[in-house]
């Protein structure tokens, strides 16, 4: 039989795979191994496969095996080479994907004119802690500082940007306006001073 990758299981799964193969700062062989995912998703055979990346056939079957049993996490290094990944490419993107999700405890208007959050006591507004907490809640360990590496490395912004000049709470009400942009200068008055007579 002739071995080729599996069909992705979804669109998430080829999404990461399509990433990984193209990506500057992950791991050079877990790109290399993504790459052979997608030239065989692309009808290229194990031996085409090889000669493109100048590796071994052997290599390249034993990468396919690995992904159709075990899917992404089976393009990760085999136990007992060196240090192991903390976490897989699986959940670093699941991480990166929270970002352009909408903040569990943020208000927002619903057709009828309410405001409704999905978690009034969740966090309104991604920040690093609470990027982390809800990827712990989701089942990845991670903290603070390594979702902070795993986002610059990619690229993403995670802050929102702010105005401080404007305000979306419609109780808000500025402070009137503003202090001219030039002040009148002060007027002098220069008083003249008669002439005394002096000796009289």
């Amino acid at each position: 039989m002739v071995l080729r990758a599996r069909q992705s299981r979804d669109e998430g799964e080829q999404a990461v795979i399509h990433r990984l193969s193209r990506a500057r700062k992950a791991p050079r062989d877990v790109v290399m191994r993504a790459r052979m995912i997608e030239l065989s998703w692309a009808g290229q055979r194990v031996p085409a496969i090889a000669d493109e990346l100048s590796c071994s056939q052997k290599t390249v079957r034993r990468w396919l095996h690995r992904f159709n049993r075990a899917g992404l996490e089976g393009l990760e290094d085999l136990g007992g080479q060196g240090r192991k990944r903390r976490i897989t490419e699986a959940e670093r993107s699941r991480i990166i994907a929270l970002v352009k999700q909408v903040p569990p405890g943020r208000l927002e208007m619903q057709p009828y004119g309410d405001l409704w959050a999905a978690d009034e006591g969740g966090a309104s507004e991604w920040t690093l802690d609470s990027l982390a907490a809800e990827a712990q809640r989701l089942g990845i360990e991670v903290g603070r500082s390594q979702v902070r590496r795993i986002l610059l490395a990619e690229g993403v912004r995670w802050r929102r940007t702010r105005s401080w000049t404007r305000s979306k709470d419609p109780d808000f009400a500025g402070k009137g306006r503003g202090s001219s942009a030039s002040t009148p200068t002060r007027r002098t008055v220069r008083r003249s001073c008669a002439p005394t007579n002096s000796g009289r």
